[in-house]
């Protein structure tokens, strides 16, 4: 089984255990592993570790890793959602933007993005995760501040091009970061921080830009110039922290004990099948791209991220549609935001506990079809504010858990990198329909849409699940000696004993 269940720890030294012992008692693989030269632990016993000792060290990963990894992206979505917030604050008229035009440079942004996802993806083990995010972080940071000194329609597209190239090496960046450090059941919760953070950036960049706006004709320069450049300046300070305290070999890192270090080791090597090969493989690649898992998991996350990018950018004019002032209608998506990010964490530790994926997104997206449906119907506008309480439910639930659902179900390394990379390209095509689906009041287009995206994204789930289903049940009859093996691809996650997640 392809299960990362946590071990044991042997509290004496014991004898090599007989193969079908070894099988047992691995956590991650029903084969051998081969013995390591460096650590004598691998050669002859399936070393085991303490469940409160690794919870111990699960806990000290958490409170490094975890806050540096929802920094780096608060920053990064702070900068690129906050094109929301100074549409509502005048940007459009002082650098005379038509609406149309305005749509545009919400919708390029997402044409370097997903152009440079899956290259970005591939080679952030060749270039170090160090170099890779920090370089990254930088440059998106000063252009961030370059914004600011925007006077017309083509400066404002030109940034928006540079800051999706960079934005786009991102997400499936630090995706590929924890696959590097949690096992397959720890990771849900963890890339449900990185949504939190999306959910923290909504609200955190309402708030954030109802205090700068204030800032309004200090220094000669109009508020929304003062959101560019005080939030990229907190964004190249994150940069550096990046370099500084984010090690490109999670099992030695810094703050890690001697003891802490092995018990990394162990675990590395218990998530052998899982993680693979360190080798690029141009094969792995076209395994990858071959992989229904990918295409259907691409299209679900396609119709969820147009709920995330049309409803976290034009929030704030959204609920200004509904009869509030521009200020009002910052500080007004704080309790929205802050719903959904909630909503997805208790989602995510509950996906993680049961070994649940597929049928949790579907559960989250009931929400937002109901959201959507009172916010479209002629309701009052108290009822349409709750309708977004209800969406943000599945904003945020719905594409952080269908990229777990396929992370923990592709092995090894390079096909996990090019599946994630490629599943993100695909989906964030989104950002550039949700640029246009949301262009007059009261928005009636882009929320009709973003509720068609939700149920197409039902039946796909629903398929999804079907398939991984058929395949774990053809590997069992093929375990059993019931069917011949026909499979084209048989490694990675196509072993037999490498048990998909529903």
């Amino acid at each position: 089984m392809a299960s990362d269940s946590p071990p044991r720890r042997s509290t004496s030294p014991s004898p090599s255990p007989s193969p079908s012992e070894k099988k047992d008692s691995d956590p991650e693989r029903h084969h051998d592993f081969p013995p390591s030269e460096t650590d004598p632990t691998a050669a002859g016993t399936a070393e085991v570790l303490d469940p409160k000792s690794q919870a111990a060290l699960l806990l000290k990963l958490d409170s490094v890793f975890v806050p540096i990894i929802m920094l780096v992206y608060l920053s990064c979505f702070l900068d690129r959602s906050n094109i929301g917030n100074v549409k509502v604050a005048g940007m459009p008229e002082d650098i005379h933007a038509t609406p149309a035009q305005f749509s545009t440079a919400v919708s390029v942004f997402y044409a370097t993005y997903v152009a440079f996802e899956a290259p970005w993806a591939i080679l952030l083990k060749r270039l170090t995760p160090r170099v890779t995010l920090t370089t990254l972080c930088v440059v998106w940071s000063l252009t961030t501040i370059f914004s600011g000194f925007i006077t017309n329609i083509g400066g404002l597209y030109a940034a928006r091009l540079v800051l999706g190239a960079c934005e786009g090496g991102l997400f499936p960046g630090l995706n590929l970061y924890l696959t590097m450090v949690y096992k397959r059941e720890e990771q849900a919760k963890r890339v449900s921080y990185l949504f939190v953070c999306t959910a923290i950036a909504g609200a955190f960049g309402g708030l954030l830009a109802y205090l700068i706006l204030k800032m309004d004709g200090i220094g000669g320069q109009a508020g929304w110039r003062w959101v560019y450049y005080i939030e990229g300046i907190f964004s190249i300070l994150i940069g550096l922290l990046v370099w500084f305290a984010l090690p490109n070999d999670p099992t030695e890192a810094y703050f890690l004990n001697e003891e802490e270090k092995h018990m990394m080791r162990v675990r590395a090597r218990q998530r052998a099948q899982y993680m693979g090969s360190e080798e690029f493989s141009w094969e792995e690649i076209r395994y990858a791209l071959k992989d229904k898992k990918m295409w259907i998991s691409g299209a679900i996350q396609f119709c969820q991220d147009i709920l995330l990018y049309g409803f976290s950018t034009f929030l704030p004019s959204i609920i200004q549609s509904m009869g509030h002032d521009s200020v009002e209608a910052q500080y007004l998506t704080i309790p929205v935001y802050i719903t959904g990010g909630l909503f997805f964490m208790a989602l995510a530790f509950l996906s993680d506990k049961l070994c649940v994926r597929g049928p949790l997104v579907a559960f989250a997206n009931v929400f937002g079809i109901l959201g959507y449906i009172l916010i479209i119907c002629p309701t009052s506008n108290g009822v349409k504010f709750f309708g977004t309480f209800l969406c943000s439910a599945a904003v945020y639930s719905g594409p952080g858990l269908n990229l777990t659902w396929l992370n923990v179900n592709v092995a090894p390394h390079y096909r996990r990198a090019a599946a994630i990379g490629f599943q993100q390209t695909i989906g964030n095509t989104a950002g550039i329909v949700a640029g246009q689906i949301y262009r007059e009041k009261p928005y009636l287009l882009g929320n009709a849409f973003s509720l068609g995206a939700l149920i197409v994204a039902e039946v796909l789930i629903a398929g999804l699940w079907l398939y991984i289903r058929s395949c774990n049940r053809k590997k069992e009859r093929i375990s059993r000696g019931e069917v011949e093996d026909t499979r084209k691809v048989k490694t990675g996650d196509g072993e037999l004993d490498y048990k998909y997640h529903l």
